[in-house]
């Protein structure tokens, strides 16, 4: 049995290799490993393994390969190790060690970061919080529950619904992203427009900074005194400290809620409608938009019924019956001023289902069509028309299709720009294409990231949004968090700049 499990290891990793010499997948810049810890791997692991239970410590090639990338797929780096903690305490111990071997890790949620967030370095240890993921405390009367970050968000509402609560972010990944990676991004959703993202739903943490001391931030309570902190700690993508255990807020569901389904001849029509809507003193609690390649793909996928024509948008508003006839009915004066080709108002739970299956299926969808790779950037919602007319252009210009969908009511955009992953060059030229659009995000008034993080995805664009001096002063936060800047490197900061800080620190 030894032998068989040698042989299989040793396939494994000779197929790994081919398929990355033969399809030419692509490893995006990232620091020299240190060839010190490298070296004292064995001795690493072993020191892990003396705190950890030895199933929950992952050493072998063939099986840190599953830990090689998160959603952002197109780039791939083996880790020096996994552990998978099941308590604060061992989380602790974890970092004690690394941060006396001076050993870089990498806090993991599920995975479904989509700009490389919890993409590891050849010698770093990544700290996955998957089986953390227990219900610890449920307070109805004061509204809250403290939750292990390893759970799913959508696992979050599963604990309280049957007593007529929610918990309000719900990211399209929502069914397997983890809590912890939803603060590390500040993750918000499609129903974010009216109840914010996580750092407005975000009440306290328990957190484990990189030298094994366990802080408690915020906590049950409104506001906590003093500075800030929270707001710190909520989208700073794990570069500070492992969140372990988070108190959330959870709120009474709705009496109900009822969307309509309005469709456009032009993109830069939806847009105007969008922001018509807004300025019109309307709070939807969703405005989503997809575009003629989103909706056949979905169509195709789904069979939600979409109509074929060239822009969709999905307005949601919930209260009580007379609220929302009240609503809807503005609503669908001001989207017929812009002649609408289609506009369908549900008039059942069921018919509600079926207008967001579509939207909630896109990402999926639109993969069966080609190689994607999704952006997230944010501009004002004035700005819609003339962004989309632009990406319309850039999509020209690079020959590659675009699908366009995203939450429109806050200008959370979300263009899937389709490429071929085993054609040479298209890689290159879609990353091209991002920057883009990142950069007209950011030209426009907007920011390169709403809720999927700056990862590595987009860290070397940080000088298209901020200055020298801006970046230096977040720079020195990490450095009062985390001195040694070990934990999860190579990320958000553009890479010359965090590679310096490193080099000082040691």
């Amino acid at each position: 049995m030894a032998a068989f499990r040698s042989f299989l290891r040793n396939f494994v990793n000779w197929l790994y290799f081919f398929t990355n010499v033969y399809f030419g997948v692509t490893t995006m810049e990232m620091p020299e490993p240190d060839a010190r810890i490298l070296a004292r791997k064995d001795r690493i692991v072993a020191r892990l393994r003396s705190v950890l239970p030895p199933e929950t410590v992952i050493s072998e090639l063939s099986e840190t390969r599953a830990y090689e990338c998160d959603a952002l797929t197109a780039y791939r780096c083996p880790p020096l190790a996994v552990v998978l903690p099941t308590t604060t305490q061992e989380v602790s111990d974890v970092l004690r060690i690394c941060h006396a071997e001076g050993v870089p890790v990498v806090p993991r949620g599920a995975g479904t970061s989509l700009a490389g967030g919890a993409m590891p370095t050849a010698d770093a240890i990544i700290l996955g919080v998957a089986r953390m993921n227990e219900v610890l405390e449920t307070d109805y009367d004061n509204r809250f529950i403290r939750v292990q970050t390893g759970r799913t968000n959508l696992s979050v509402t599963g604990a309280v619904e049957e007593e007529g609560f929610f918990y309000a972010p719900d990211p399209s990944s929502q069914l397997a992203c983890a809590i912890a990676g939803n603060i590390a991004m500040n993750s918000g959703g499609a129903h974010c427009l009216k109840y914010g993202v996580t750092t407005n739903n975000l009440m306290g943490v328990t957190m484990v900074m990189m030298d094994g001391e366990v802080v408690e931030i915020g906590g049950a309570h409104l506001d906590a005194g003093g500075l800030d902190l929270l707001g710190v700690i909520c989208g700073s993508e794990g570069q500070l400290g492992v969140v372990t255990e988070a108190t959330l807020r959870i709120l009474r569901k709705p009496e109900g809620a009822r969307p309509v389904l309005i469709g456009f001849d032009r993109n830069e029509v939806a847009g105007a409608c969008v922001s018509d809507i807004i300025k019109a003193g309307i709070l939807p609690v969703a405005i989503e938009f997809m575009d003629r390649p989103c909706i056949r793909a979905t169509e195709a996928f789904s069979g939600a019924g979409y109509p074929d024509c060239e822009a969709l948008l999905i307005v949601e508003v919930e209260g009580s019956d007379a609220e929302i006839d009240a609503q809807l009915s503005r609503i669908v004066n001001i989207a017929r001023l812009h002649n609408p080709v289609e506009l369908r108002e549900s008039g059942s739970a069921e018919e509600s289902a079926k207008i967001w299956l579509g939207r909630k299926s896109a990402f999926g969808a639109m993969g069966q069509i080609n190689d994607y790779m999704c952006l997230d950037g944010t501009i004002p919602v004035s700005e819609l028309p003339h962004v989309l007319r632009r990406i319309g252009e850039m999509s020209q210009k690079y020959g590659l299709g675009v699908g366009n969908v995203f939450h429109a009511g806050d200008g959370n955009m979300h263009p899937l720009i389709l490429f071929d992953a085993n054609k040479p060059g298209d890689l290159e030229k879609c990353e091209a294409f991002g920057a883009d659009i990142l950069r007209l995000c950011v030209e426009v008034g907007g920011c390169l990231t709403g809720e999927h993080g700056v990862g590595i995805e987009k860290r070397d664009l940080m000088v298209d949004q901020y200055g020298a001096d801006d970046l230096d002063i977040q720079m020195a936060v990490k450095d009062v968090f985390d001195p040694k800047w070990l934990l999860n490197p190579a990320k958000v900061f553009p890479l010359a700049s965090s590679a310096s800080r490193r080099a000082v620190s040691r």
